[in-house]
């Protein structure tokens, strides 16, 4: 599936091909209960942290469902994709009729998934019910995730589940429900999943390959990645703890060497192919400034904790507005360091 591979973080398994599921039992017992009652909610918000495991549970339940159409007979648990059944290959192939993935589509230009979903992504679940309308088969829609859907998007998204087709199942994913529309959250049952414990989270890397060697590495890993799989690859596979370092060079540095030092960061976060690791520093430039903020507040400092939240609000736009000028990366990073040493 070309919607997988654009985004896809090295060391991982997209969604759809991913066998197994770490953590989350009871979220998968509520699925099978909900669905084998016959009373299941149309639309689920699937809603968590990224990379905890939000669209392999989708896939994993769409694969339950779509293997035993007949919620009265169904298992009461959800098993491992059995990938010698038809549906289940299908379904890891992107080949499945009676499943449409929604996800930021690939700019054919650059190979790479573009900023948002579209509307015109959206006409495509509009088509997809109207072809497989008569067949009877359950018809189940993974938007991956809603916090991508641009205005236009969010609202035809809308219109289809005010009025949702027979026998059709929406899976919403969501890494921050609260941007949603409202309209949208109130026409799902809410599923919220928490991040991984250590030990599912070291279970899930080892299964992708990558286990913890134990040590200084798999504490920090532990501890810097907040149950999310996708964070720990990011600090394994594309030097996120380096990053961190470089980040704390530049915050404690005086005079000359901070100047040197923002230069080093911003030389590897404008590098050819530093998407994944630019975000993840704009993450932890966040996390860093909300931290800031909150302890400006505990401390009674008020003007102090507003002058950081504004802060956060200021690169945010910054980092817009150089992203669609197309302005010159290095130097948006060397303004935002300047920005937050203030």
């Amino acid at each position: 599936m070309s919607e997988d591979i654009a985004g896809l973080l090295d060391g991982a398994v997209p969604p759809a091909r991913n066998p197994h599921l770490y953590g989350h039992r009871a979220a998968e017992e509520f699925l099978a209960r909900s669905y084998r009652s016959g009373k299941g909610h149309h639309a689920i918000l699937i809603e968590g942290p990224e990379g905890i495991g939000k669209a392999t549970l989708a896939f994993r339940f769409a694969n339950h469902v779509l293997t035993h159409p007949d919620p009265a007979t169904a298992p009461e648990h959800l098993a491992d994709p059995d990938l010698n059944l038809p549906v289940s290959r299908q379904i890891a192939s992107g080949a499945s009729h009676n499943l449409l993935h929604l996800t930021r589509p690939v700019d054919e230009k650059t190979g790479k998934a573009k900023t948002a979903i579209t509307v015109d992504e959206v006409r495509r679940a509009g088509h997809f019910f109207s072809q497989t309308s008569g067949t009877g088969n359950w018809r189940i829609v993974i938007i991956d995730p809603a916090d991508d859907l641009n205005r236009n998007a969010a609202n035809a998204i809308l219109k289809i589940l005010e009025e949702p087709p027979r026998r059709a199942l929406f899976l919403v994913l969501s890494h921050a429900p609260g941007k949603l529309l409202p309209t949208i959250r109130s026409r799902c049952q809410p599923l919220k999943l928490s991040p991984l414990d250590d030990e599912d989270l070291s279970r899930a890397l080892a299964g992708l390959g990558t286990p913890l060697d134990g040590g200084r590495t798999q504490e920090t890993v532990l501890a810097m990645s907040k149950g999310s799989v996708a964070q720990a690859l990011k600090l394994l596979n594309y030097g996120g703890t380096e990053i961190i370092a470089a980040f704390d060079d530049v915050m404690a540095a005086e005079g000359p060497a901070a100047r040197k030092a923002m230069h080093r960061l911003a030389d590897v976060l404008s590098g050819k192919e530093s998407e994944v690791i630019f975000g993840f520093f704009l993450e932890h430039l966040s996390d860093h400034l909300v931290a800031r903020a909150r302890a400006a507040a505990l401390a009674g400092d008020l003007s102090g904790a507003d002058r950081q939240a504004k802060l956060v609000s200021d690169i945010n736009e910054k980092v817009s507005v150089a992203q669609a000028y197309n302005l010159d990366r290095k130097q948006t990073i060397l303004s935002i360091l300047e920005a937050a040493r203030r």
